[in-house]
């Protein structure tokens, strides 16, 4: 059962991901995705890597018309996602690998370390708009070196997945969790 934390964070991802904005998720909204990933410019048409986004973005709605679209209509519901967060942490292995294929795609100039300008990109290419991320990247960058390893980026990539605790740093990967106020 999801935490109101993990519920105002998931909301924040629905909208995101709801690209025509009909109040559900369908397969043409991962599609959309696959295609707003495809289009960071360190993602070359036909490449292997945008092969691997459209993998993993339409891999994911897999997971979720398998596992929580309860009523096999193909299409999931915010609650339908929000059960979906019980799963999440005996699937790491998979979150971190969407991290991998994230990382690379978001990686623009191909150096291993994600620069605050790319996690900027990052931000703007979830959410599918800009978005205010004013000290973010500071929040994320724990040992202060500037960029963020891969190592460093998987790690706050499943705590954004998988945590129900709003210090660890991780749940501002996508930008700042949204409160109720």
């Amino acid at each position: 059962m999801a935490s109101e934390f993990q519920r105002d964070k998931l909301v924040n991802m629905f909208r995101a991901f709801d690209t025509d904005e009909n109040g559900y998720l369908d397969q043409r909204d991962f599609q959309a995705l696959a295609e707003r990933w495809r289009g960071l410019p360190g993602v070359r048409p036909g490449s292997e890597l945008a092969a691997r986004v459209d993998t993993v973005m339409l891999g994911w709605w897999d997971h979720l018309a398998t596992h929580v679209d309860t009523d096999n209509d193909g299409k999931v519901d915010l609650d339908e996602i929000l059960a979906m967060v019980d799963r999440l942490p005996i699937m790491r292995e998979v979150v971190a690998a969407t991290a991998e294929t994230i990382f690379d795609a978001v990686d623009e100039n191909g150096d291993g370390r994600i620069s605050p300008t790319e996690h900027r990109l990052l931000v703007d290419t979830w959410h599918g708009e800009s978005v205010d991320t004013a000290g973010v990247f500071d929040q994320l960058d724990q040992d202060g070196d500037g960029h963020l390893s891969r190592p460093e980026f998987t790690e706050l990539w499943i705590q954004f997945w998988i945590s129900d605790d709003p210090a660890e740093p991780g749940n501002q990967l996508c930008g700042p969790v949204p409160t109720r106020t």
